[in-house]
């Protein structure tokens, strides 16, 4: 598997740890809002920050993504 598609499985256990959801529950999720493409075109920059910092990445890219 690629770095990205690593990174991207590391992304999604560690969002529905924080988020206290079920792997259907992220990939639905994911699926709506198309957060794992924006996971992996960020890749570069995203792969260098902390947990905490990504969870919080995806609640900001999510909520940009239901107001447009």
């Amino acid at each position: 598997m690629s770095k990205e598609g690593n990174f991207l499985i590391f992304c999604i256990e560690h969002y529905k740890t924080a988020k206290k959801l079920n792997g259907k529950q992220v990939m639905d999720l994911f699926r709506t809002y198309e957060v794992s493409e924006y996971i992996v075109s960020c890749f570069e920059a995203l792969h260098t920050t902390g947990t905490n910092y990504i969870v919080d990445d995806i609640d900001m890219y999510i909520e940009s993504r239901k107001i447009a």
